[in-house]
């Protein structure tokens, strides 16, 4: 234990061992007395030097003054030195009152005693019982524990309950860590421990890690004040899925960093850590900082703390160096899953299985040999190279019919809907109204409530897109506001107000479209730029985040003729950027460009033919890509229009690896189709296209479309819509649903998807 002891105790634990001629490590403690209580207790012989105490078969080890005062601390057996002076000579010295940390004193011939490790996760964690949300987890067959679903505060305990009187953390000490860590996206990091004063909640101490680094953190104080400081380390490759066993120590101002036993890592730093760290009310929180945000996702199975030496020469040379063990907490010493006297195991247990829940995830390398369970179809599957295998029987989901859940009244005709998620806040639709305002709704009970309005001119569509955990909305607008200005507006979620706010507005000429991607982990945004004017000849701008302005700045323009749509897409390591140009000024009859990203720009790909291309969706069925254009217009002023010119074939192309380019693969008849959309349902994949006018009516059906291998996409389902205007699906945890707007009327409809 590290706890204050009386001379007398500490003498008497020194005597215990006098018959052995070595020290047993539970004999070898570290004791804490004040310079009072020294000077109070026995006449033992006493010396003063340099702030070394040495008394009578104990051996001071260390002197920690408070804050504000200066000692010289001297550590080790070359604390001996100096000469001996009487009882008198200790009294008569000037004494400040501070903390000793005091061994017994080695008799000669004897091994410098070792401290005892101080298993915190085992005083975190009992033997008899867990914390809610504690698991032990098995993987690669070694046992861990799972904390991340245990509240902070429950994997927790307070400090005093080892600084049993001496409330100072040890000047010198070391860090012993087993673990096994997850992979992290960039600039997450989560902690591994930390010890926090009672109030404010201030750190005093703590490690964390993130994909590139090791931090570990302590409060520095002086009489100007207190400041944090960050000792980091390059990550020692703790992200490759294996157990590894970490060894951080640290002696005044040199730390130390040891992984699986290999070579140190040694970092001599301008700021020492503190002699006089108080921990006085403090309490220790393992794999969190008392707060979900951080919280350490991965499986721990050693956290040491050993005062007083560098911790690697116990550990190393090991046979398995990542997983050397100083201190192993009781729960996971024993024999996994097997309960005693027939009593319900104390700690849920499980093997490192995987098992994805939802809809259907990909199956790639990261995936091979891991679970995915459709909870609605009541089937597990197995990943097995590219593709998920059956392994329990379930029922096949098949699309019955469509059915009417929700007619949802809008402000104005809409002319384009969002469906988005903001984690811990709900499922969403934007609506691009065609007046003043647009609205957002929420799904509540089965159905989308309005949840938010917001003004914009003649909104054409909404996109949502996340910077790490920012989360934003880009509208486009068709026209200028009141004074003439004509721009956009990217609307950033206030976690505060739980609503979305202004963040930048950007120059648009009757924006159509945004579409949000990111490429080498950059983030851009393209707006599709109609018109200026009567002019459709102008530049669409693809724009990119500055993340040292935190705004969008605009990087590169690309001519496009009444630009409608931009879709992002990656086949492999290459990015792709379609645009549908609907009209040059005097014909929909024109090229609609795919670029692809080389040398940090978008340079021209391949052209298409088009009429009118008012959207393009991308889509993978297995290994093949294909790409569907929505024609909306054959029209040309020298041939002026006829009715039947709205009823032309859409196409999807399909991607010829061979080739490298996109073939023709099939012909779909529409009428003035506006947009399409994929989706699944169970095994099968479908396509659904917004027919808006056949030249005479605006009610006309839009069609769902199956996909049928050989014979292409054939039609299953007639939809009756009325100026159909887009397509979203999405499902929640009650089914899958469709839901589409009206460019001709205020109201959008929800459909569910009923499967058999």
């Amino acid at each position: 234990m590290v706890g204050a002891v009386g001379l007398e105790e500490a003498v008497s634990a020194t005597h215990s061992g006098e018959d052995t001629g070595h020290y047993a490590p539970e004999q070898c403690n570290v004791g804490c007395v004040t310079a009072s209580e020294a000077l109070e207790g026995p006449s033992h012989r006493s010396l003063v030097q340099g702030g070394c105490f040495l008394l009578e078969g104990l051996l001071v080890l260390r002197t920690v003054a408070p804050v504000g005062k200066s000692m010289t601390d001297r550590t080790g057996p070359q604390a001996l030195t100096g000469s001996l002076s009487g009882g008198n000579g200790f009294r008569n010295a000037q004494v400040i009152p501070a903390c000793l940390v005091i061994y017994p004193r080695p008799r000669p011939g004897m091994q410098w005693p070792d401290l005892r490790p101080l298993d915190i996760l085992a005083e975190a964690v009992s033997a008899h019982g867990a914390a809610g949300g504690i698991r032990v987890t098995q993987a690669h067959g070694v046992q861990g524990l799972q904390l991340s679903a245990a509240a902070p505060h429950a994997v927790s305990f307070p400090a005093s309950r080892i600084f049993v009187r001496c409330d100072l953390f040890p000047e010198e000490f070391s860090i012993v860590i087993t673990l096994k860590v997850p992979t992290l996206p960039p600039k997450k990091n989560e902690y591994l421990f930390t010890v926090l004063a009672e109030e404010p909640g201030a750190l005093l101490l703590g490690l964390r890690y993130s994909p590139t680094r090791l931090h570990f953190l302590f409060l520095s104080q002086d009489t100007a004040g207190a400041w944090q400081t960050r000792v980091t380390f390059r990550s020692p490759a703790l992200m490759d899925g294996q157990w590894h066993t970490l060894v951080l120590a640290v002696s005044e101002g040199s730390f130390s960093l040891t992984t699986d036993c290999g070579r140190p890592v040694d970092i001599m730093a301008d700021v020492p850590f503190p002699a006089g760290l108080s921990v006085r009310g403090a309490r220790f929180f393992i794999g969190s900082r008392k707060r979900t945000k951080g919280l350490f996702t991965g499986l721990v199975r050693q956290l040491v703390l050993l005062p007083g030496s560098d911790a690697t020469p116990r550990l190393c040379p090991c046979p398995r160096a990542e997983l050397a063990a100083l201190s192993i907490p009781p729960v996971l010493q024993g024999i996994p899953g097997k309960p005693e006297d027939n009593e319900v195991l104390k700690y849920p247990y499980e093997t490192d299985v995987k098992v994805t829940l939802g809809s259907r995830p990909p199956c790639t390398k990261r995936e091979d040999a891991q679970f995915w369970f459709d909870a609605s179809r009541k089937g597990l599957f197995l990943c097995v190279g590219s593709e998920w295998v059956s392994v329990l029987a379930a029922a096949r989901e098949k699309l019955d019919y469509v059915e009417e859940q929700q007619s949802l009244l809008t402000t104005s005709e809409t002319l384009g809907l969002e469906v988005f998620a903001i984690p811990e806040a709900g499922l969403f639709v934007a609506a691009a109204n065609r007046k003043a305002t647009s609205a957002i709704y929420k799904w509540t009970d089965g159905k989308f409530s309005s949840y938010q309005n917001i003004r914009t001119h003649q909104a054409q569509s909404w996109r949502h897109f996340t910077i790490g955990k920012k989360v934003f909305l880009a509208v486009a607008n068709f026209e200028p506001n009141e004074k003439g200005q004509e721009f956009s507006v990217i609307y950033k979620w206030s976690q505060r107000k739980l609503r979305f706010t202004p963040y930048q507005r950007v120059p648009t000429h009757s924006a159509r479209d945004w579409e949000a991607f990111e490429v080498a982990g950059e983030h851009f945004l393209a707006v599709a730029n109609h018109r200026e004017g009567d002019n459709h000849n102008i530049d669409s701008v693809i724009y990119k985040w500055n993340p040292r302005t935190r705004l969008f700045e605009a990087n590169q323009t690309i001519a496009t003729s009444g630009a409608y749509d931009w879709e992002f897409f990656t086949v492999g390591p290459y990015s792709f950027l379609v645009v549908a140009n609907a009209f040059n000024g005097t014909s929909t009859k024109l090229h609609s460009h795919l670029y692809v990203w080389l040398l940090g720009s978008f340079r021209l790909f391949q052209a298409f033919l088009t009429f009118g291309a008012a959207d393009w969706e991308v889509f993978h069925i297995g290994e093949r890509v294909f790409l569907a254009v929505a024609n909306s217009h054959s029209y040309d002023v020298e041939t002026r229009a006829h009715n039947d010119s709205y009823v032309i074939n859409s196409v999807i192309y399909e991607l010829n690896v061979t080739a490298q380019t996109f073939v023709k693969f099939q012909e779909i008849p529409t009428c003035s189709a506006l947009d399409w959309e994929f989706f699944s349902v169970g095994e099968d994949y479908f396509l659904v296209v917004a027919n808006s006018f056949d030249g005479n009516t605006f009610s006309v059906n839009s069609i769902i479309y199956r996909w049928q291998g050989y014979e292409g996409f054939v039609a299953v389902h007639s939809l009756p819509t009325f100026g159909c205007r887009d397509w979203e699906a999405f499902r929640t945890a009650a089914g899958s649903y469709l839901v589409y707007s009206s460019a001709k009327e205020p109201r959008s409809r929800v459909l569910k998807l009923r499967t058999g």
